[in-house]
């Protein structure tokens, strides 16, 4: 597989990705404090996407690797605000699970590519 190819499977993946944190949390049950979890995961969730989508069509190669710092910062983020949910039992763990594990393997490939732009 060639950069292009990889990069535009990781478009949809993240896309992907961000409509899965959007349903999920309107599953979460709503109160004030779960209020900020919704929007925290929500902002955070969706916005590895968009900022992957900018990197793709960034206009330097230092642009780029902000952008993907930024992909990774916001891909940890999402990890936390799930262990967040996951601890306070706001959604069963089976539903869970599996967003949360996507979550850390685009942690990963994001890590992963920022470290090889050093």
């Amino acid at each position: 597989m060639d950069n292009i190819e990889f990069s535009k499977l990781l478009e949809i993946r993240t896309r992907k990705f961000a409509i899965q944190i959007l349903k999920l949390s309107t599953n979460i049950p709503y109160s004030i404090e779960s209020k900020v979890l919704r929007n925290q995961v929500s902002k955070s969730g969706t916005s590895i996407g968009a900022n992957y989508r900018e990197a793709n069509r960034s206009r330097s190669k230092a642009d780029f690797k902000n952008k993907i710092k930024i992909c990774e910062s916001e891909a940890s983020e999402t990890v936390y605000w799930l262990e967040l949910i996951s601890d306070l039992k706001y959604i069963e763990q089976q539903k869970l699970n599996p967003i949360l594990k996507e979550a850390s393997e685009i942690l990963a490939i994001f890590t992963s590519i920022a470290k090889n732009l050093n």
